[in-house]
C-alpha cells in the first residue's frame, strides 16, 4: 500500500507550487523562492516552513522494504566513462534470464524514492538497475538540495554516455534476456527520450514528465514510448503537444497520457505534489507497457503503430 504525504498539492497556493517547480529546476534560487512565497504567507519564516513541507520526506515512504524476501539487492560498479555505481535489484528465486529496466533518476542523484522504484520493478518481475550520476561525489548526499547542486556540476553529454553504458551493461548480463527498457522521472524522463534517439535496440521507454527529445532526432527513434504528464505541469505541457506531433509524423509507436489536475512529480509519493489516482494509474500502465514490449521476442513485435492519448 502506498504511503502518502500528509499534505497534497491542493493545500498550497498555485503561485507557490509554480515557484517551487522553478526552484527545483534551477530557474530561481532559494532566496527568490522565499521572496515569492512570502507574498502569500506574509513572512519569510512562513515561506521557509512551506518549502520544508514541499520538499521530499523520504522516511517511511517506501513501498517495497529493502529487506523484502522477494527481491535481491546488490550495488555494482559498471564499466562507463565515469564508472558509475548502480543499484541492482532482482526478483529472488527466479530461474532463467529476465527482461531488464534501466531506472533513471531525477536531477538530484539516486535518492531513496528512485531506489524504491527499482524495488517495485523487481517485485513486478524485472531486473531493475538504477545508476547514480553522483557517484564521483560519493553518491546522493542525503538531501535533494545538495544533490541538485552537485548534478548541475556534471556535463550533460558525458552523463548521457554513462546512461548509454548502463543500457549496454544490462543487455550484456547473462541473467538478462537481452531485452532492456528504460523508465525515467523528470531529468530521467528526458534521458529516456534522448536514449530512444541514440539506441535503436532499446525495447521500450517510459518517460514521466520528461523533456522531449530533440525534434530533429525523432526520426532516429525505434523504441515504443510511453509518456506521462500532469495537466498542471505548465512548463512541460507547453512542449509535449509538439513532441506528440513529431512522433506521430515519424510513425513512432507511442502512448501519451495527461492526468487531470496532476502536477509535475505526481508519481513521487514523498512530496505533496503526489497524486494517488494519477500515480497508481500511470504505474499500472507502465508495468503493462513494459510487459508487452520486454517479454515478447522483439523479432515478433507487431508492426502496427499505436498512438493513444488520454486524460485521467
Amino acid at each position: 500500500m502506498t504511503k502518502k504525504p500528509a499534505k497534497t498539492a491542493t493545500d498550497f497556493p498555485p503561485e507557490v507550487l509554480s515557484a517551487f517547480d522553478q526552484y527545483v529546476h534551477g530557474v530561481i534560487d532559494r532566496r527568490q523562492f522565499l521572496r515569492r512565497a512570502s507574498i502569500v504567507t506574509a513572512s519569510v519564516a512562513g515561506a521557509a516552513a512551506m518549502l520544508d513541507t514541499l520538499n521530499p520526506q523520504y522516511a517511511g515512504a517506501e513501498e517495497i522494504n529493502p529487506q523484502d524476501a522477494s527481491i535481491v539487492i546488490d550495488k555494482v560498479v559498471y564499466p562507463s566513462p565515469n564508472d558509475w555505481q548502480g543499484y541492482l535489484v532482482k526478483p529472488s528465486g527466479v530461474v532463467g534470464p529476465l527482461p531488464a529496466v534501466l531506472v533513471i533518476h531525477e536531477n538530484r542523484g539516486r535518492n531513496p524514492y528512485i531506489e524504491d522504484v527499482a524495488r517495485r520493478l523487481a517485485n513486478a518481475g524485472f531486473i531493475a538497475f538504477a545508476p547514480d550520476a553522483l557517484t564521483s561525489f560519493g553518491g546522493w548526499p542525503g538531501n535533494d538540495d545538495e544533490g541538485r547542486a552537485l548534478q548541475r556540476k556534471l556535463d550533460p553529454a558525458l552523463m548521457l554516455e554513462n546512461w548509454v553504458a548502463a543500457y549496454q551493461y544490462l543487455q550484456d548480463r547473462t541473467d538478462c534476456n537481452g531485452q532492456v527498457g528504460a523508465v525515467g522521472f523528470c531529468y530521467g524522463g528526458g534521458v529516456v527520450n534522448a536514449l530512444a534517439t541514440q539506441l535503436p535496440m532499446l525495447n521500450a521507454g517510459v518517460a514521466f514528465y520528461g523533456r522531449p527529445a530533440d525534434l530533429a532526432q525523432v526520426n532516429n527513434i525505434k523504441a515504443p514510448l510511453q509518456l506521462h504528464n500532469g495537466e498542471r505541469d505548465e512548463r512541460l505541457m507547453a512542449v509535449i503537444p509538439a513532441y506528440e506531433m513529431a512522433l506521430d509524423a515519424a510513425s513512432i509507436e507511442f502512448e501519451s497520457y495527461v492526468y487531470a489536475d496532476a502536477h509535475h512529480g505526481f508519481h513521487n509519493n514523498t512530496t505533496p505534489r503526489y497524486d494517488d489516482a494519477a500515480a497508481n494509474l500511470a504505474w499500472a500502465r507502465t508495468l503493462a507497457f513494459l510487459r508487452a514490449h520486454l517479454v515478447v521476442d522483439v523479432k515478433h513485435r507487431k508492426a502496427d503503430q499505436v498512438v493513444k492519448k488520454s486524460v485521467l
